[in-house]
């Protein structure tokens, strides 16, 4: 039986699906942080549970060939990336190795599925058009950026290789007001200060947003502070005060104040426009993302008969790219604002057919479903918590010609289709995409078709 403190020497088999190395030790699971598949590392056992140990690497004795210098000065500190260490394509191939591993776990029927290799970016830098940093005062200095990984604990850092190089300008102006009108930093156990944290929005312009979320109104220089930024940064657009009152690890409340500019800004995705606000969902990644939707819509194969049902519609992305080819799209999002927007986008892209509803989809569908309002192809697109039960037992009873399911997590996603499946539909296409280089997220489309169902072509 391993002990703390023992010394092994292993090889590193796998990668489990938070990227950490995973060994055996006399057939004892062990995963091991920054080691990746094919590395041989003499590691310290740090814990021991009863399946399992964890361990740290103390020396590598033979790196894998897929092993990289991180490009990030960051990056052993930092929680945001968790695979910077290995070479990119290797990345891929263990982004559709997950998925498929969920699919198994659950044991959805594989037989004649097209699993398609993960669609790569090719430059994965600079590529988030939006980040969130935490600001606190550690030892009398004013530190900006992510957590640690697993912690609370925020790294401070001057520039982020995933946001835009005119984000990382805004995180040293911002340092440089709060150290020059001596504004504290919120402080979570005493309950003193102001800032809480700042959220930066841009799009493919580069025009920015700035978030600067607070505890409370009270902002002193506030005025002082936005003429300075603005004078400094011309691509800033907007920028927002955001209240979080709350003891929450939520970065965002609800009360946003406009301080400069019209609260929100456009951007584009293939030749629709779309408004986006404060704490409205827009994709992270820009150029994976035309890929992404047009991958859903291809799966989707509408034509000018189709209703289709957008559920989890945001702020009608998917929805107002689907009623171009379709005769009416139902959008159905829990957040009112999102609603807002998604109406505003679809009389700005002059879009007639698209309806949208606010509510929880799972209170929403049932009630259309009662008034006879169906479609015939339905698109999912989830938060990372996947579907309710009754948004899965909804579309079974509505009984689509074929169900497109868009999602940021391989568990859920697995979970789900298991459902479907149980409900008379059939796992067809796998398309995994990487919208987010160097982490262990991906996202993925998947396209079931009833039972029995051929595609239109």
């Amino acid at each position: 039986m391993l002990e703390v403190g023992q010394i092994k020497e292993v090889n590193i088999l796998d990668l489990n699906y938070l990227g950490k190395g995973v060994a055996k030790v006399d057939d004892f699971v062990v995963f091991v942080e920054d080691a990746i598949e094919g590395d041989y590392v003499e590691i310290e056992i740090t814990e021991v549970k009863k399946n399992y140990a964890i361990g740290r690497v103390l020396s590598t004795i033979n790196p894998s060939k897929n092993r990289i210098e991180p490009p990030c000065q960051y990056y052993t500190q930092c929680g945001g990336c968790q695979l910077m260490h290995i070479n990119y394509d290797e990345q891929s191939k263990f982004k559709k190795t997950r998925v498929i591993n969920e699919l198994k776990r659950v044991k959805v029927n594989l037989d004649n599925v097209s699993i398609h290799d993960t669609i790569e970016m090719k430059e994965p830098f600079r590529y988030r058009n939006k980040t969130a940093f935490s600001v606190k005062n550690i030892s009398n200095k004013v530190v900006i950026g992510p957590y640690e990984q697993g912690t609370y604990n925020t790294v401070d850092i001057n520039t982020c290789m995933l946001q835009s190089s005119v984000a990382d300008k805004v995180i040293t102006l911002i340092k440089k007001a709060i150290k020059k009108y001596n504004i504290k930093p919120y402080d979570k156990k005493t309950k003193t200060g102001t800032i809480r944290s700042i959220v930066i929005r841009n799009n493919k312009k580069n025009e920015l947003m700035l978030i600067i979320v607070t505890v409370s109104e009270k902002f002193q220089q506030k005025d002082i502070i936005v003429k300075e930024l603005v004078n400094e940064i011309k691509e800033l657009k907007t920028i927002i005060q955001n209240i979080n009152s709350k003891n929450t690890n939520l970065v965002m409340g609800d009360k946003n104040i406009v301080l400069y500019g019209e609260g929100t800004i456009k951007d584009n995705i293939g030749d629709l426009i779309f408004n986006i606000s404060p704490n409205t969902f827009f994709q992270v990644n820009p150029i994976q993302t035309e890929k992404l939707y047009d991958t859903a819509l291809k799966y989707a194969n509408l034509n000018k008969e189709d209703i289709c049902f957008d559920i989890y519609c945001g702020i009608g992305t998917i929805s107002l790219m689907a009623s171009k080819y379709a005769k009416k799209v139902y959008g159905i999002e829990i957040v009112e604002q999102s609603i807002i927007n998604a109406r505003e986008n679809a009389k700005l892209n002059n879009i007639k057919n698209a309806e949208f509803y606010a509510g929880k989809a799972e209170k929403i569908l049932p009630k259309l479903y009662s008034k006879n309002i169906k479609g015939n192809v339905v698109i999912l697109d989830p938060p990372r918590k996947g579907c309710e039960k009754e948004v899965i037992d909804t579309i079974i009873n509505m009984n689509p010609e074929k169900v497109v399911y868009v999602s940021c997590n391989p568990s859920t996603l697995a979970r789900d289709i298991k459902l479907l499946e149980s409900g008379g539909y059939k796992l067809k296409i796998v398309q995994p995409v990487d919208q987010f280089p160097w982490t262990v997220h991906v996202e993925c489309v998947i396209l079931m078709q009833r039972s029995g169902i051929e595609d239109k072509k």
